[in-house]
């Protein structure tokens, strides 16, 4: 029996955003291995340089307009908190486990309605806060205060979430006035120029044994943002929410066949958790989207 095209159209939606969730995933793996050899510095000035160089072509072929931009001041918010979205994020996994770190990330969504509020003074509405306070009560498991658990290492990871959830809610008001190659022009070209003075701070020679997986993450990441738009022009956000979720599960199975790491059970039970929550959020709609590559 052939597909119907709204079939085909949902297929492709999903396929789309598991892969780019599986590429997250790798380039996450990819990090806290490279960070082992360079510092963190050097892979998202790496990181961000290959992906402004993907993206600038596009801009340029449209000339003059293709750069013209009347949202100066949200592009730098995207730039900087996607930023330090990733910086917090691989400098927490050189220290824990992949899978703890993604899922701390992977809070995001539950922080939105937060981020919203404090920034245009919009409320949260009533039925959202029972998705809140099950998605934090994961993350509390996760963190696992007074167990001996916490560390400095788990604080960053959640604050890398923290500027996910920033970048995702500046990302929302760009994509009502901007076009989407102006979006990621703006924030690849900020990134860059904001991770070139840590860069600069740290510097040391990278090693060439460290460049296969440094371009790997670059051009895994401009794919992925690549991928993630495409996504949403065959399915709604709502459909592909959970689908970003995956990304745990990718990044269990990675820490396990990699690092032989198995996460105890309060972990798995806090991942359970902030699923949940973060999808219940979407759902409500407080947000088009769950999360992003960065």
């Amino acid at each position: 029996m052939p597909l119907t095209l709204e079939k085909k159209q949902l297929l492709t939606g999903l396929t789309l955003s598991l892969m780019t969730v599986f590429f997250s995933s790798t380039v996450a793996a990819v990090g806290k291995h490279t960070s082992q050899e360079v510092h963190v510095s050097a892979i998202v000035l790496v990181q961000y340089g290959i992906s402004f160089l993907f993206a600038l072509p596009m801009v340029l072929r449209a000339g003059r307009s293709g750069l013209a931009t009347s949202r100066p001041g949200l592009h730098l918010i995207r730039g900087v908190s996607g930023c330090a979205c990733f910086y917090l994020f691989y400098l927490a996994l050189s220290k824990i486990s992949l899978v703890e770190a993604t899922l701390l990330r992977s809070s995001a969504p539950l922080m939105v309605p937060l981020v919203i509020y404090l920034w245009y003074s919009q409320g949260v509405r009533k039925e959202t806060w029972l998705p809140l306070v099950v998605g934090f009560l994961g993350v509390i498991l996760v963190l696992k205060p007074g167990f001996a658990g916490l560390s400095l290492w788990h604080l960053l990871a959640l604050l890398s979430g923290l500027g996910l959830a920033v970048s995702m809610v500046s990302t929302r008001a760009l994509a009502q006035h901007e076009p989407q190659n102006r979006i990621l022009f703006y924030y690849f070209s900020i990134s860059l120029l904001v991770s070139l003075p840590f860069f600069l701070w740290h510097y040391q020679p990278i090693p060439i044994s460290a460049w296969p997986g440094l371009l790997y993450m670059g051009v895994a990441i401009y794919l992925s943002f690549v991928m993630y738009t495409m996504a949403y022009r065959y399915v709604s956000a709502a459909v592909l929410a959970p689908i970003s979720y995956f990304g745990v599960v990718f990044s269990g199975l990675l820490d396990w066949l990699i690092w032989d790491h198995i996460p105890d059970t309060l972990t798995l039970t806090g991942i359970a958790f902030v699923v949940m929550g973060g999808v219940l959020v979407v759902r409500h709609k407080q947000l088009p989207a769950p999360s992003s590559p960065g």
